[in-house]
């Protein structure tokens, strides 16, 4: 791999004829970071990471990794440098985890390499460092929630990149899968030297595990900063439309909410949620 690789969103605009989504986006990740964004849904948030993987084209400004344009590369060029872990993923029957983790291989192996049989050292690797090199015989079908998503982050550190880009990685899953899946991720993070954004719908497992948190508001950044810059009752109120008070963990000092009620929307605002 090479060395750890930045991102830079610079004035980015997306969206459909009827809806913007992004509005002008300026965002600067650096190398070895681990960012977290947050906001409503509709914000822009999924949009964001999608344009970063190279899967959406911006409708003006443009992404960056590593120094290069991605409106420059191909496809299969950027999968060799960011891999995203979407939201969710079409089961494949019969299909086993071994079989699923190689398939982030195809970027490096491309459509001949991927019908050769037995894995290379990445794969090996990737199951190895997430924890289910045991169950790499077993259906993915046969496994639970959070068995599938550390199946499906191995499949993503197969891709062998250095940025890493999670959508949503702890939807579904209850709250012992979710540390578990979040504290992986920083674990690897920190072994990898990997560059990782990720969405996360709640703010607490954000200020906990994210060194930095960016709040998207309507398409626009709104907030940058450490997750005790960040977290304010403003934020709770001005971007995920709570009331609540924001205390401090007694052991760690990050950064701990106490929502009280749901905030009524704007009416011009219902279009965007």
């Amino acid at each position: 791999m090479t060395d750890s690789m930045g991102i830079e969103v610079q004035g980015v605009r997306f969206g459909y004829p009827a809806r913007p989504v992004l509005r002008g986006v300026d965002l600067s990740v650096g190398p070895g970071e681990l960012t977290a964004l947050v906001g409503l849904n509709g914000c822009g948030k999924s949009t964001l990471l999608r344009l970063a993987a190279g899967l959406l084209r911006p409708d003006r400004g443009r992404v960056l990794l590593g120094g290069d344009d991605l409106a420059g590369l191909s496809r299969r060029a950027t999968a060799a440098r960011v891999a995203l872990l979407h939201q969710a993923a079409t089961p494949v029957p019969g299909m086993t985890v071994r079989h699923l983790v190689r398939q982030g291989r195809y970027a490096a192996r491309g459509p001949l390499g991927m019908l050769r049989e037995g894995d290379d050292a990445v794969v090996r690797r990737a199951l190895r460092d997430v924890g289910v090199g045991h169950w790499a015989d077993r259906d993915v079908d046969a496994l639970s929630g959070g068995e599938r998503q550390r199946v499906r982050l191995a499949m993503a550190l197969a891709q062998d990149t250095r940025v890493l880009l999670l959508d949503e990685p702890t939807t579904y899953l209850d709250l012992h899968h979710q540390l578990d899946v979040l504290r992986t991720v920083v674990r690897l993070r920190e072994e990898r030297g990997l560059t990782v954004v990720m969405v996360l719908h709640d703010l607490a497992h954000a200020a906990r595990f994210a060194e930095r948190i960016v709040a998207l508001r309507e398409g626009t950044v709104v907030a940058d900063g450490s997750p005790k810059e960040v977290v304010t009752p403003g934020l709770l109120a001005d971007v995920l439309k709570v009331a609540g008070r924001v205390g401090a963990d007694p052991e760690r000092g990050w950064p701990v909410c106490y929502p009280d009620h749901p905030l009524p929307e704007l009416e011009n605002e219902n279009q965007f949620h």
